[in-house]
């Protein structure tokens, strides 16, 4: 009887990414599906196979696809909250850091634009407890910017017939809105853009 030789099977083990940077993966590839095809077009299994990991992975980091979303903002927010804070709370004339702080903004925004569009387009998708929380932490952000411009109405170097809370709101909104008619194959750069804004806030604050 003859028997029939037989090849060990072999299987090719799937990529992964190394142990220990799979959450910085799994960002990375929701926030350029995201960006390009949309969060509702965007499923769970896509970002997993972007990202090179397992579908536990993503669930190991994040309950579901609309936290992943609310986390990439969040985290975002928290950075641009602690450099803010470090400006607020730093040395020099209250007008220095005021222009300081709007530059900042913009540089980061700039650096994150993706993110941060991704995130204006979607957020009225999230369920109200995700949505609370993150208008929370944007509402501390805010409260943050508009003491600083008080402090400088308080020192006599930002006009005081229109308020702090205006001048905050009409500065972060422009600013939060850009994505709405901003082309990247414009003539400016998103930083060009940003500055410009910067420019007008600034020249608006003298008293």
């Amino acid at each position: 009887m003859t028997v029939a030789a037989t090849e060990p099977r072999v299987v090719a083990a799937r990529r992964r990414v190394p142990r220990g940077s799979a959450r910085r993966h799994i960002i990375a590839a929701a926030t350029e599906l995201f960006a390009r095809r949309g969060y509702e077009a965007t499923s769970v299994q896509e970002i997993v196979a972007a990202a090179e990991v397992t579908k536990g992975a993503l669930y190991h980091w994040f309950g579901s696809k609309s936290e992943l979303l609310t986390s990439i903002y969040r985290e975002l927010l928290a950075e641009q909250t602690a450099r803010l804070r470090d400006i607020a709370e730093g040395p020099g004339p209250v007008q220095e850091r005021l222009r300081a702080a709007a530059l900042d903004v913009v540089a980061h925004t700039a650096d994150h634009v993706d993110e941060l569009t991704v995130w204006a387009r979607s957020a009225h998708l999230l369920d109200d407890e995700q949505a609370e929380a993150t208008r929370r932490e944007r509402r501390a952000y805010h409260d943050l910017f508009r003491d600083l411009v008080r402090e400088g109405q308080d020192a006599g170097v930002v006009r005081t017939d229109v308020s702090a809370t205006v001048i905050t709101h009409m500065f972060l909104s422009a600013l939060g809105n850009t994505h709405t008619w901003f082309r990247p194959d414009g003539p400016l750069t998103f930083a060009e853009v940003g500055e410009q804004l910067v420019a007008l806030f600034v020249g608006g604050l003298r008293p």
